[in-house]
């Protein structure tokens, strides 16, 4: 493996921390989701309003953003975890597909948690 692999599949992996976060606990509750989605919210706002990301990844990363606020209404309506699960892989999958269009958008992302 060359440097150029390592890199991409760190930066894809990376790009995932929001939905790992989440699947990694063994129960997932709506505040908790909606959290993330107003977190998520926030910063794409902040990157996009100081050009630190295109309007083309504001909007593709608004999409899992969106898939959030839509994962905690299920938990709200009491939607089994199994389903829940379910919806964040998809999720997982997605970021993947979004960080490698806009390569580092996650590190954007998450420079903005530890502030």
């Amino acid at each position: 493996m060359n440097i150029t692999t390592i890199t991409h599949l760190w930066a894809i992996n990376f790009m995932r921390t929001c939905v790992d976060q989440l699947i990694a606990l063994s129960h997932i509750d709506g505040p908790r989701v909606k959290r993330e989605a107003n977190f998520l919210a926030r910063r794409l706002e902040f990157l996009r309003l100081n050009d630190e990301i295109s309007n083309d990844a504001f909007l593709d990363a608004g999409a899992i953003q969106g898939a959030f606020e839509m994962i905690a209404h299920l938990i709200d309506m009491g939607v089994p975890q199994k389903e829940i699960y379910s919806q964040l892989r998809q999720q997982l999958e997605r970021a993947r597909n979004i960080e490698s269009k806009h390569p580092g958008l996650n590190n954007a992302i998450e420079d903005g948690r530890a502030s």
